[in-house]
């Protein structure tokens, strides 16, 4: 049986502006995707790309490549999804999921919970979205053989993270967890010396002993010592 792939998608980049990057500067970041080829669930697409409204086009000014677009790129297509996991609900992670309506998105309940709120955090036509199939997970879910969804709460309440358990090791999709692949090796190199706090579920993604994870918005990926 074939193994499991894991392959970037490039959906593009926003300009975060100054007033969220803490440098008092602006930073141009990367918006990245994964597409995972299952031997027998098809294709489960992490994240789909930014969705947008007027006001967030003029405060994040995006440069976009549309789903079919980026997924011809990585070499798959929007017919072959059969799922989806949105590491969280911002714009520019699940701005693709009306493209997929029918297939099964899979979100924590606080998530959605804070995506719905009167003062949403999202744009809620990018969630409850005619033909929206969204399943609510209550903590971890296999959801398939080799394929483990763990909620990685942090930059929001309900984000989550994908491991996936190859033979060659374990890769762990991780969002944005973690801005960029520097930061999460100081909290790695925290816990290991005991020195300041990392989040809570840090010890479950180091238990599975990742040879790899990859994130949202950084093109590093992030390899232990």
């Amino acid at each position: 049986m074939n193994d499991i792939s894991v392959r970037r998608v490039n959906y593009g980049y926003f300009v975060r502006p100054a007033e969220e990057t803490g440098t008092g500067h602006p930073r141009v970041e990367p918006t990245l995707g994964y597409v995972v080829t299952h031997p027998t669930a098809g294709v489960i697409l992490v994240d789909t790309g930014m969705g947008g409204n007027p006001e967030v086009d003029a405060w994040y000014q995006p440069t976009r490549i549309p789903l079919a677009a980026a997924l011809k790129a990585a070499g798959s297509d929007v017919t072959e999804v059969t799922a989806v996991m949105n590491c969280h609900l911002h714009f520019d992670h699940c701005g693709g999921n009306p493209d997929l309506a029918g297939r099964p998105v899979y979100a924590q309940r606080p998530e959605l919970a804070l995506a719905r709120a009167a003062e949403s955090h999202t744009l809620p036509a990018l969630v409850d979205h005619p033909g929206a199939q969204i399943e609510e997970l209550d903590g971890e879910a296999e959801i398939a053989p080799g394929v483990l969804i763990i909620p990685t709460p942090g930059h929001t309440a309900g984000h989550q993270s994908l491991a996936v358990r190859r033979r060659d090791g374990t890769i762990i999709v991780a969002g944005q967890s973690h801005d960029n692949a520097t930061l999460f090796t100081s909290d790695v190199l925290g816990h290991q010396a005991a020195v300041g706090t990392q989040p809570a579920w840090l010890n479950r993604l180091l238990a599975l002993d990742p040879k790899q994870i990859y994130f949202a918005h950084d093109n590093a990926i992030w390899t232990p010592a």
